[in-house]
């Protein structure tokens, strides 16, 4: 009887050994700061969210609890969980931390003003109690599309309504919430500076490959030592160094706007699990026919993901890399 082959594609390729990871990382992270940087500890933006807890824990397992300061950046339009879980986590690893409210920074930027002026030219009547999300369409894998913002507001009496964005008004609400990661980026380098620490960064592989950051704000960094590390596998340190639950069971979210988003409404249209999976799947030239028993997903549906994901890197491919110089020898006149 003829037996059909085993499919050696599933979610298990995604499952690290958290006791070595750890150990990796933890190397990783004390010969940056001692040796490579000669830096005397780190200091970790803390946003209430997964990566930012387990930078946290991984920081403090390295470097010891002294050497560790979290710094919490709320602004006005934050969520009041992400300060009161990253207040928790602080709390329950030890380490000094600071609170610093930026909402004055960003009024001084002019960053609420000029992001509300774009609003208001989609929905006139955007005010005060009404708040705000950008989203995609969620249907990555049903149909052929482009990745077309649109606006979707709510009134303080509960009405929501849509609209799609043009090209110019998309980009400078994003212009203006970028500001938020680069005030904070700011701030964080002010009290690393002040102590001789460096900044560790918490960016993940997913957020990498798909440019989910902002340069020169959370991807403005001294080290990203998950960096290598999907979202999903993230996941797998937290419950590991024992992340308070409230924060591994958080919806992620950019925690950017004032109605809640999460990270699939906003950017990337799949739920982590099927993303780091299909992600995986592209980078190791895995077959269609395998990804297809795996998922349970059309080859069409599949391959929808991957333009997706092509046209992502594509886009943000500036992100991934220092401004092109001219080339030039050490030592030879400008």
């Amino acid at each position: 009887m003829e037996t059909s082959p085993v499919c050696r594609f599933n979610s298990d390729v995604l499952l690290i050994d958290c006791e070595e990871e750890t150990r990796r990382i933890e190397d990783f992270i004390r010969r940056e700061v001692f040796t490579n940087f000669r830096k005397a500890g780190a200091v970790v933006g803390m946003s209430g969210g997964v990566d930012s807890a387990v930078m946290a824990a991984l920081c403090v397992r390295s470097l010891g609890a002294e050497k560790v300061l979290g710094l919490i950046l709320p602004e006005r339009e934050s969520s009041p969980v992400s300060a009161q879980y990253a207040r928790k986590h602080a709390s329950s690893l030890g380490i000094p931390f600071e609170e610093v409210e930026v909402t004055s920074h960003l009024e001084s930027l002019g960053a609420y003003t000029k992001r509300d002026h774009l609003i208001k030219k989609v929905f006139p009547e955007y005010g005060d109690g009404y708040t705000f999300k950008l989203v995609l369409p969620q249907n990555l894998l049903d149909k052929d599309r482009f990745n077309i913002y649109s606006l979707r507001i709510e009134s303080p009496d509960g009405e929501s309504r849509t609209k799609r964005l043009s090209v110019s008004d998309y980009l400078g609400i994003v212009a203006a919430s970028n500001m938020k990661q680069r005030t904070r980026m700011i701030e964080l380098y002010y009290f690393a500076e002040r102590a001789n620490y460096l900044v560790a960064g918490t960016t993940n592989r997913t957020e990498v490959d798909q440019g989910f950051f902002v340069k020169y704000g959370d991807g403005g960094v001294d080290i990203e030592p998950i960096a290598h590390l999907y979202k999903v596998q993230v996941y797998q340190l937290a419950r590991y160094l024992d992340v308070p639950p409230e924060i591994i069971e958080r919806t992620p979210t950019p925690d950017t706007f004032t109605s809640e988003a999460s990270d699939e409404e906003f950017y990337f249209c799949l739920p982590y699990d099927t993303l780091d999976l299909l992600l995986y799947a592209k980078d190791n030239n895995v077959s269609l026919e395998e990804i297809t028993a795996a998922t349970g997903l059309s080859e069409e549906q599949i391959q929808r993901a991957f333009r997706d994901f092509d046209a992502k890197r594509k886009a943000t491919e500036t992100f991934r890399h220092m401004p092109p110089a001219p080339d030039w020898e050490p030592g030879s006149p400008a």
